[in-house]
C-alpha cells in the first residue's frame, strides 16, 4: 500500500488543496472568512466560540454526509473505486443543494484498515468535495474512525471516566494529550483536520471527557446580531473503535451543563448529532414498512444501537428546546420517527464504502429564523429528492 499510485494521487490532491487554501488566505484579506452564494450567504466567525451567522432572512441549509468509509480495502482495485464513487455522490449533492454547512456524521474512514498516516490522507480526501467548494464543515467520529481497542464498559458507569494509565517515559507519546487519549487515533485525525483547514469548525472537545474527542457545540446566529443565536448544534462522540459504543454518563452531564450554560432558559432550538443510534431508536423503529407519523424510504435492517443507555435520552427528552437527533451507522435505514417531544432521524448512507447496495444520498436539514422552522429531506445521488418532513415550526 505504501507504494501504490493511488496513495500518491491522494497526496498530490492534498497538496493542491493546501496550496489553494494558502493562496485564498493571502489574497482574500477580510473576505477570506466570507462566502457569497446567492441568498445563502453567511459570515464565519473565528472567535473562540465559533458561530455561523445568517446574512439575510433566508434559510440555513446543512448537508449530512454519513458513513463514507474512505480507505476501505485500499490495497485492492475495488477500494479506490468506491472512494471515487463517494466523491461523485457528495459532488452531486453539493451542486444540487448548495448547502451553507456540511456535517460529516461519522465513519468518514475505515481506519482499522489503515495506518494512522494513511488514515489522515483518506480523511483529507473525504472532506475535499466540501472544501473545494468553499463550504465550511464540522465532523464527529463513528465506530470505524479509529482502530479497535477494548475498554471495559463498566469503567463508563458511575463517574463515567476510566482510570488513566499514562505512558512510560520511554513511550512515543508524551504530555497530557498522550495520557488522556491513550489507545486512540481520534485525536490525531481531528488535530490534522483543524490545523490544515481554516473552513473546519470541528473541535477536540474537553480532554477529560470519555469516550471520544468530538464533543462540542456550535452556534448558528441571527442575521441581525452575531451574538443572537437562532439554533445550537451539539456534537457527541458515540464511541466505537477504541471505546465502548456508548454515550457515557460523563458526556450526558457535559451536555446538560453546556446546554444550561449557553441556553439556560431553553429558548433557543437545539439540534443534536452523533453516529451510533441510542436504544430509543429501537423503541420508535417502524416494524415493517414506514408508516406515519414516521417518514422515510428504506427500512431494511434492525437498529444497531449503542451498548448501553447512560442518561442522554432522558436529558434530551426533558429539554423542550431539543428538536431532533440525527445519526448514521445503519446503512439500510433513513427514517425519521417521533420520540416524546422530539424527532429521532437517520441520515442516508452517502459513501460507497461499507456494507449495503442501497442507492446513496444525504439528508438535508433546513433552518429558517423568522419564524423558526426545521425541515428535512433526502437528496439522492441521481439528483431526486424524497422524504420531506417538518420537524419543528
Amino acid at each position: 500500500m505504501e507504494s501504490s499510485p493511488y496513495r500518491f494521487t491522494i497526496s498530490f490532491f492534498t497538496c493542491l488543496a493546501l496550496l489553494f487554501e494558502f493562496i485564498t488566505t493571502i489574497t482574500g484579506g477580510h473576505e477570506a472568512n466570507q462566502r457569497h452564494e446567492g441568498q445563502h450567504s453567511f459570515i464565519l466567525r473565528t472567535s473562540p466560540e465559533k458561530s455561523i451567522q445568517f446574512l439575510s432572512n433566508s434559510s440555513f441549509k446543512i448537508a449530512l454526509f454519513a458513513d463514507l468509509h474512505y480507505g476501505e480495502n485500499a490495497w485492492t482495485d475495488w477500494g479506490p473505486l468506491q472512494d471515487v464513487n463517494s466523491n461523485k455522490v457528495m459532488s452531486t449533492i453539493l451542486d444540487h443543494e448548495n448547502p451553507d454547512f456540511v456535517i460529516y456524521l461519522g465513519d468518514v474512514v475505515t481506519a482499522n484498515n489503515l495506518p494512522v498516516a494513511n488514515a489522515s490522507l483518506y480523511w483529507d480526501q473525504a472532506i475535499s468535495p466540501t472544501r473545494d467548494r468553499g463550504i465550511p464543515w464540522a465532523t464527529l467520529f463513528g465506530n470505524h474512525d479509529d482502530a479497535p481497542f477494548e475498554w471495559p464498559i463498566e469503567w463508563f458507569s458511575g463517574i463515567g471516566i476510566p482510570p488513566l494509565t499514562c505512558p512510560s517515559v520511554n513511550s512515543l507519546y508524551s504530555g497530557k494529550e498522550g495520557c488522556s487519549f491513550k489507545g486512540t487515533r481520534r485525536l490525531e485525525l481531528m488535530k490534522n483536520e483543524i490545523e490544515h483547514n481554516r473552513l473546519s469548525y470541528s473541535r477536540h472537545g474537553p480532554q477529560d471527557l470519555w469516550p471520544g474527542v468530538s464533543n462540542y457545540a456550535l452556534q448558528v446566529s441571527s442575521s441581525d446580531d452575531p451574538k443572537l443565536p437562532v439554533a445550537f448544534l451539539y456534537f457527541l462522540d458515540s464511541g466505537g473503535g477504541s471505546y465502548p459504543e456508548v454515550i457515557s454518563s460523563a458526556q450526558s452531564r457535559w451536555f446538560e451543563s453546556k446546554s444550561q450554560e449557553i441556553n439556560p432558559d431553553s429558548r433557543v432550538p437545539e439540534i443534536v448529532f452523533w453516529h451510533i443510534p441510542s436504544k430509543a431508536y429501537k423503541k420508535v423503529a417502524p416494524k415493517f414498512g414506514i408508516q406515519k407519523p414516521c417518514v422515510g424510504s428504506i427500512n431494511k435492517e434492525r437498529v444497531a444501537a449503542q451498548e448501553a443507555e447512560m442518561g442522554i435520552m432522558n436529558i434530551l427528552a426533558k429539554r423542550p428546546s431539543v428538536k431532533a437527533v440525527f445519526v448514521g451507522h445503519n446503512h439500510g435505514l433513513d427514517w425519521c420517527c417521533p420520540y416524546k417531544k422530539l424527532w429521532l432521524c437517520y441520515a442516508r448512507h452517502t459513501g460507497y464504502g461499507g456494507y449495503g447496495n442501497w442507492p446513496r444520498g444525504a439528508r438535508i436539514i433546513e433552518i429558517t429564523q423568522q419564524p423558526f422552522s426545521l425541515k428535512s429531506w433526502i437528496r439522492m445521488e441521481d439528483g431526486l429528492t424524497h422524504s420531506q418532513i417538518v420537524l419543528s415550526s
